[in-house]
């Protein structure tokens, strides 16, 4: 499951809870209390994140400007309005592009409204980091459009745009470096991602035999050595491929730690030459089974795409494809936590070969656990019938489910799909009303 911040991620950058300890001592506890709660700060470091990767940068941003005793803080950019940009005379953006160009859902209403119109910032002084992928035809769009505008506004550059591609380690050390020279210390750690741990296939089932579609597989994945690690449902495993190490892949995690093992949903890609993608071949087919053929994996925290606050609060999991690993995920950590107001939309091709992990869903419906189970299959029938449809069909309910408090997870393909999703739920709710639940954390996207 890729996007484009960057190929979620690759490279140099993962996000996981052991990152760096910065200079440890008494400043990093006196900074942390100063900017605890939205205090005021000198410098504002905006980010601009659909998977996490550009929060991790801010904060780390946010330290290394602490580091030289400058009063500083990181903000997500759904916090930044008009009134605070005419306020602020230091700002670092780190903006994440996502899909073909567009901008995070976290930075659609400033997008959407303050980039629409003009503002006087010549009073600002920033600086802008792009994350993106160049294989996307509007590569660090996002971020491009937004340093444009900052200076068609008036405002000034602290230094040129620096763009990622792909979690380009040279880029971002040169952000670092630019930082750092602010902060006025060359005392600046590495940003690191964790090491990649050596893990086995358990089981690799394929669970769309005869489907006019690629094959999906479902794989269940252990340690090679030592015990399962932690995670939360909604985080991603990121794989490197013995083919293309440079460039890991990184998939939504189907499974919770309680069930004794990682799982993943993995469709197996072609390239046009028609060989196995990269990482998806060898997961599908090179690997084998036994420790000879080791999976390197590692894994990287959601934060937007974890129950969170949402945890006990009905769910609306809607999605295609592999995009129900995610969902999976989510769905059993609710009914381990003995939540019955689950509501599953999902769509696909063909109910004869594709209707993915038929008997489980069915339980969980038989049981209780899914309080609804609403299905679309797009070539059975006469016409095209999408999740999108369902929706729409149920508007009614929809609306209900909201109005008693739901959050909404959509996961799968951005093509298509989420779009269409998104019209459909603005078309039912209103657009003020889904920029509201999306500024709560109740509207959440992985798309891809």
């Amino acid at each position: 499951m890729f996007t484009s911040e960057p190929l979620r991620w690759g490279g140099a950058l993962a996000l996981s809870a052991s990152y760096l300890a910065l200079c440890a001592g008494i400043w990093r506890a006196q900074w942390r209390k100063r900017v605890a709660d939205g205090a005021p700060a000198d410098w504002l470091v905006v980010y601009a994140s659909q998977t996490g990767n550009a929060e991790f940068l801010a904060q780390r941003s946010a330290e290394l400007l602490a580091t030289g005793g400058l009063s500083a803080r990181a903000a997500c950019i759904s916090t930044i309005d008009a009134g605070l940009l005419a306020g602020a005379s230091r700002m670092l953006f780190i903006a994440s592009t996502y899909g073909e160009g567009d901008a995070p859902d976290s930075a659609a209403p400033f997008a959407g409204r303050l980039m629409a119109s003009g503002a006087d910032l010549a009073h600002l002084h920033y600086a802008v980091l792009a994350l993106g992928d160049s294989s996307y035809a509007n590569y660090c769009g996002f971020g491009r459009a937004l340093d444009a505008w900052l200076q068609q506004q008036g405002a000034a550059q602290l230094f040129e745009r620096v763009d990622v591609d792909r979690g380009d380690g040279a880029a971002l050390a040169a952000w670092q470096h630019h930082v750092g020279r602010l902060a006025g210390t060359a005392d600046a750690p590495d940003w690191e991602a964790p090491a990649y741990g050596d893990w086995r296939i358990g089981e690799r089932t394929l669970l769309n035999p005869g489907s006019a579609g690629a094959p999906l597989y479902r794989l269940a994945l252990l340690p090679a050595t030592g015990t399962l690690p932690a995670w939360e449902a909604g985080d991603l495993a990121q794989v490197s491929a013995p083919l293309d190490p440079g460039h890991p892949r990184e998939y939504s995690i189907a499974s919770i730690p309680s069930e004794g093992r990682l799982e993943l949903l993995v469709r197996l890609q072609r390239r046009a030459d028609g060989s196995p993608g990269a990482a998806s071949g060898w997961l599908c087919e090179g690997a084998g089974a036994g420790a000879q053929d080791p999976i390197r994996l590692r894994i990287r925290a959601h934060q937007r795409f974890r129950l969170g606050d949402n945890a006990r609060r009905p769910l609306i999991a809607i999605g295609n494809g592999s995009g129900l690993a995610g969902l999976r995920a989510l769905l059993k950590a609710r009914i381990a936590l003995g939540v019955h107001d689950n509501w599953l939309l999902f769509g696909e091709r063909n109910a004869a070969h594709d209707f993915l992990l038929q008997e489980e869903l069915g339980a969980w419906t038989d049981s209780g656990w899914l309080a609804r189970l609403d299905l679309a299959f797009s070539r059975d029938g006469d016409g095209r019938r999408y999740v999108q449809d369902l929706l729409r069909e149920q508007a009614a309910l929809l609306a209900d489910w909201i109005g008693r408090g739901a959050a909404i997870y959509v996961c799968g393909s951005l093509q298509g799909m989420a779009g269409g999703v998104h019209e459909a739920l603005v078309e039912i709710l209103g657009e003020q009303a889904l920029d509201a639940l999306a500024a709560q954390a109740r509207y959440r996207r992985d798309v891809y």
